[in-house]
């Protein structure tokens, strides 16, 4: 049976989350004991009494460690939320009696890193010189993840990589361009206008599959009747793909625009003289649907909403 709201109010309390994410965090009674001070004996009554509360086990038992079972996850899920609310709750408070201040954490791909996030937080913290900021860049799947389970405040990224992204609330806020960048003395740079044929011998270093920049080469190979390179790096990381570009001469990516004209005022890769006509589908602001957004994340989102504004257009290839 269903236990009822009343049931759970009365007995749950805010030190019964934070067991429950230890255990989770853990996968041990005696570690997750250690972390919050507890004795294991304690902890097994605590968790007993939490698994009373909802009617039903959280977690599994095995030789291998503590696991949680599917009404485990929800409920682990929910604690996580409600962690994070009450620490953003304890950061807002501070910054009300300091008159100032406050903490917000962010995340972003990389494309809207170098193209929005970073000219935010400085408008940001111009608004809030007290203000701590936590800042994670990670895939678009990532980011919904630690969005979903309360880690991060807001996200700029992409819904549609989720089969329901009707959870989270999406305002769009750019579109993205791509450019090839590829090593700064590649031979195809001197070659004038180029072409996917020429590039398909290339060094490769591609994303993991079914992420998006993935998915426009692979579209734009195909419309253009080619194979897609074999052999190829794969990375999800945009600090990797840098690296490997500045290693070997023969080496090409694509990138976003703004991750491209990053790596070319340092001198870390060039542009390519070719165009990607494939569509790549553009980024926004995303909170948790339904959630009351703080006023840090309302002032964060308008700085976000300016940056974007003052964006320049893509640069044309060569």
């Amino acid at each position: 049976m269903v236990p009822s709201l009343p049931s759970i109010l009365a007995r749950l309390r805010f030190r019964h989350l934070s067991l429950l994410i230890a255990l989770d965090e853990h996968g041990s009674l005696h570690k997750a004991a250690q972390r919050t001070g507890m004795t294991q004996p304690g902890l097994t009554r605590a968790l007993h009494e939490i698994e009373l509360t909802f009617g039903a086990p959280l977690f599994t038992r095995s030789a291998r460690g503590m696991a949680a079972t599917e009404l485990g996850q929800c409920v682990l899920r929910h604690a996580r939320l409600i962690a994070a609310d009450v620490g953003q709750l304890r950061e807002e408070i501070e910054g009300v009696l300091r008159g100032s201040g406050g903490r917000i954490a962010v995340g972003a791909i990389a494309g809207a890193l170098h193209g929005v996030l970073v000219a935010a937080i400085g408008r940001l913290r111009a608004q809030q010189p007290a203000l701590s900021v936590e800042v994670r860049e990670a895939t678009s799947v990532e980011l919904l993840q630690l969005l979903g389970e309360g880690r991060l405040d807001l996200a700029v990224c992409r819904t549609t990589v989720l089969p329901y992204p009707e959870q989270f609330h999406y305002e769009p806020l750019l579109d993205e361009h791509v450019a090839v960048a590829a090593h700064p003395r590649h031979p195809l740079l001197q070659a004038g206008p180029v072409t996917l044929d020429q590039l398909a011998g290339c060094a490769w270093i591609f994303y993991p599959a079914h992420l998006p920049l993935r998915s426009l080469l692979e579209r734009a190979f195909h419309e253009a009747g080619l194979a897609l390179p074999r052999h190829a790096v794969e990375t999800a990381s945009t600090f990797a793909t840098m690296l490997l570009l500045r290693e070997d001469t023969q080496a090409v990516a694509l990138m976003t625009e703004a991750t491209m004209a990053f790596c070319e005022h340092h001198g870390v890769a060039a542009r390519l003289p070719i165009a990607i006509t494939a569509r790549h589908e553009g980024y926004g602001i995303v909170t948790r649907h339904g959630a009351q957004s703080s006023p840090l994340t309302g002032m964060l989102a308008q700085c976000l909403r300016d940056a974007a504004r003052a964006q320049p257009g893509p640069a044309a290839p060569a």
